[in-house]
């Protein structure tokens, strides 16, 4: 049936579908008439006994390389520079593995390929390059230990870091020719399917940004009506199978300058039907992506293969153990340590603002519910009055939040200075001891109350699957502005398809998240 793609609904970053169809133009009139030429056209025949064309031989990609040497030079050179003019033992070495390092990283990271990615502009890949960067700043570290590096690691820092401003500024550039196409790359959706399918992939479509599709209008299979409001219909296809399927279809395509139609298969629309229509699409020009439930597991994960005549979705299991598990354990308690001593003088700061500012402790400990439902105690700045927990129960009737959490943007239990380190989040910056000790991570879950975790059903209960994070998707998408049953599926997600990788990519979001303060109350 040709290719079929499935789109990927990943939560990493956040970019541009909107759910009104655009105004038609110029443009997509043009593209209308061709896919109208294309239907009155009839099909090309190909002789069966003859040769298949040879297909075209594409140049070799230059851009690639010339994109991994230039981040290759534009780290290493400087890093030699700085090193040599600090003293330090064998600069070029050191400086040609950083540069291997980084090259090879930012490759295995996908940066140099011109695959569409769901990136708002050079802001997005700004911070890929910062995530990138800290994951560097990972790597040279385990080295660091590994080999007994008598380079200095505050010199070795100091040294890459030209080469994450040399590499913001080239994708910057990269992306800036490209920027006056970014509205070409939306695709524009004909959804198809049954009434309860359509529902939920319109739902889900025209409530996420961080996608290229835009919803247009839609074609039920049935009788039944949509139940979500401001979708356009372009037509209804009949329970059976019927021979104007690809035509009521079609019709949809042009009448919305549509140039892609994302079916919901069902039982009334599965099998040789399904097959049929790609049929009738392809052999007009329309693209065709099939709806999968696999939702919650990222794109990475699923292998498409064939067998039998059967396409089959090979889903790999998610990372419990193994290399990744044990360089993230590596990472977090590196990142814990460094960052303890970095914000040494700001956490001491901190502590003499909150032990001046109202009576009781610095530090609020707390017993939390870590991985496998373990407890332990974790440590916060103090935000609140002394008897903030005998009050609790007093303002659970204002509680703004579902589920089992407690939120109120107005809490009379904060203290002042609690509100500005709560609007920053410097208040969790204690937890980085428990990251140190092991009960948590940089990256995961937020970990939840003894009282919160005992009223978990067996979905909301594997969120105690991996580590609790100090950050994680939550911080970067809304925090307390999300919903309970928002909250939970993020998290699920995370415990479902994190990496090294990924994990690197929301550290640098939550820098941004951080400086928002969107959520943060």
């Amino acid at each position: 049936m040709g290719h079929v793609e499935i789109p990927d609904t990943d939560l990493s970053g956040p970019v541009g579908l909107r759910g009104a169809p655009r105004p038609r133009t110029a443009a997509t009139r043009n593209r209308t008439a061709a896919l109208e030429q294309l239907w009155r056209a009839p099909t090309a025949q190909r002789d069966p006994a003859g040769p298949a064309p040879a297909p075209a031989r594409r140049p070799p990609a230059r851009g690639p390389v010339l994109a991994a040497l230039t981040d290759l030079l534009g780290l290493a050179g400087p890093a030699w520079l700085l090193l040599h003019s600090g003293d330090q033992p064998r600069p070029l070495a050191a400086a040609a593995v950083a540069g291997l390092l980084w090259a090879g990283l930012r490759g295995a990271r996908g940066r140099y390929t011109d695959r569409l990615r769901a990136e708002p502009g050079g802001t997005a890949r700004t911070v890929g390059a910062v995530g990138d960067w800290l994951v560097l700043i990972g790597l040279l570290a385990v080295l660091h230990t590994a080999a007994d590096s008598p380079v200095d690691p505050a010199t070795a820092v100091v040294a890459v870091t030209p080469g994450l401003l040399i590499a913001a500024a080239v994708a910057a550039l990269r992306w800036w020719p490209r920027s006056a196409r970014r509205a070409g790359r939306v695709r524009r959706v004909l959804l198809v399917g049954e009434a309860a399918g359509v529902d939920r992939a319109a739902g889900l479509l025209n409530s996420r940004t961080d996608h290229d599709y835009m919803l247009v209008a839609a074609v039920p299979v049935g009788a039944a009506r949509l139940e979500l409001e401001g979708v356009q219909v372009a037509g209804h296809l009949a329970s059976c199978p019927a021979d104007d399927d690809v035509s009521t279809v079609l019709g949809g395509v042009y009448a919305h300058a549509a140039d892609l139609v994302l079916v919901a298969p069902g039982p009334q629309l599965t099998g040789d039907r399904l097959r049929r229509l790609g049929w009738g699409l392809h052999d007009r020009g329309v693209a065709l992506s099939v709806l999968s439930e696999l939702s919650g597991v990222a794109a990475e994960r699923v292998r498409p293969v064939t067998a039998a005549g059967l396409t089959l979705l090979h889903i790999a299991p998610p990372l419990r153990g193994g290399p990744q598990a044990m360089i993230k354990n590596a990472l977090d308690r590196t990142g814990a340590l460094f960052g303890l001593l970095a914000l040494a003088p700001l956490l001491l700061a901190v502590a003499l603002s909150v032990r001046l500012s109202s009576r009781g402790p610095v530090f609020h400990r707390q017993v939390r519910q870590g991985q496998h439902n373990r407890p332990f105690t974790m440590w916060k700045f103090r935000t609140m009055v002394p008897d903030a927990e005998q009050l609790k129960a007093q303002l659970a009737v204002v509680n703004e939040v579902d589920g089992p959490l407690f939120k109120m943007r107005s809490d009379p239990r904060v203290t002042p200075v609690g509100r500005m380190l709560r609007r920053t989040s410097i208040d969790e910056l204690p937890q980085l001891v428990n990251v140190l000790l092991g009960h948590m991570s940089l990256v995961g879950p937020r970990p939840p109350l003894p009282e919160e975790a005992s009223r978990y059903d067996e979905r909301e209960h594997r969120r105690l699957t991996v580590k609790p994070g100090l950050t994680g998707l939550w911080q970067v998408s809304g925090r307390s502005d999300l919903s309970w049953q928002e909250t939970v599926s993020l998290d699920l997600w995370y415990v479902d398809n994190w990496s090294v990788a990924a994990d690197m990519g929301l550290l640098a979001r939550t820098v941004r998240a951080v400086t928002d303060g969107r959520g943060a109350y």
